[in-house]
């Protein structure tokens, strides 16, 4: 009998400066997940957040931390984080942020969705059930309106494509070439749900509450919301345009267009 995806789940922590909350919501995700890995990827906080997560090892073995040399981005975390927890043999990958806006005690219905057929089962707080409490409200609207504007453009009837918390089936994982996974933040999100689609695994939603962060600042940025915006227009337009997708078209054009945004910074 194959392996189901609850049965060996990696969840994946970035972090940079969670000192505040880190030991607490590794302890909350270890509690709601026994048979889990936790892997917390961190990229040098000066605030020693990665050296906590080394005193948990102390006490549990299925708490690791990978250490990275500087701040290089969300999406750049997660693909470190997945290329181990996939190397070391995890059956389904879990995405979840560092700061309690997110709440481990709905992983196990994220896995269960992985059970159940799906390729990817998002976090979502735009179907029927969800919600996100204490966000300001032109937060909320640029988050809706984005993520209205990925599925419309991408053909994708996901209502939250944005989201940063998730569970990938391994199997799945394992079709994508991260290395030509090209977007960081929100847009990392959307291109991840983009490819996991493209290559017919269904996607699910389960509808969570998301709270702002307990304890932290947040790490968003306008470069992340533009960045998202821009690469759903080119990846939308190559569904359209078949020029775009000939050769390497479409990566010289996202190539430009994130150097004129990194100009404009």
């Amino acid at each position: 009998m194959g392996h189901t995806a609850s049965q060996h789940p990696w969840v994946i922590v970035p972090t940079y400066n969670e000192a505040s909350n880190i030991v607490d919501i590794v302890k909350a995700i270890r509690e709601a997940v026994p048979a889990s890995t936790v892997l917390v990827v961190d990229d040098s906080s000066p605030d020693g957040t990665a050296d906590l997560v080394e005193g948990l090892r102390t006490t549990d073995s299925c708490i690791r931390v990978l250490r990275r040399p500087g701040k290089a981005g969300l999406g750049a975390a997660y693909r470190s984080g997945f290329r181990q927890a996939l190397d070391s043999g995890a059956t389904a990958l879990v995405e979840i942020d560092a700061d309690f806006s997110h709440d481990p005690a709905v992983i196990p219905s994220l896995l269960q969705s992985l059970d159940d057929g799906a390729g990817l089962a998002i976090g979502s707080r735009y179907v029927a059930g969800g919600s996100s409490e204490g966000l300001p409200a032109m937060r909320l609207l640029i988050s809706r309106l984005g993520n209205r504007y990925a599925s419309l453009m991408l053909g994708m009837k996901v209502h939250d494509a944005t989201a940063g918390f998730r569970a990938y089936e391994a199997g799945a994982m394992k079709m994508i070439d991260l290395d030509r996974v090209r977007a960081d933040g929100y847009g990392f999100q959307v291109e991840m749900a983009y490819l996991i689609s493209q290559l017919g695994f269904r996607i699910t939603e389960v509808p969570i509450t998301f709270h702002d962060r307990r304890a932290g600042s947040s790490k968003m940025s306008s470069h992340i919301v533009v960045e998202a915006m821009m690469l759903c227009t080119i990846w939308g337009l190559s569904r359209r345009v078949a020029w775009l997708r000939q050769g390497s078209r479409q990566d010289r054009l996202i190539d430009q267009l994130e150097k004129l945004i990194r100009m404009s910074k």
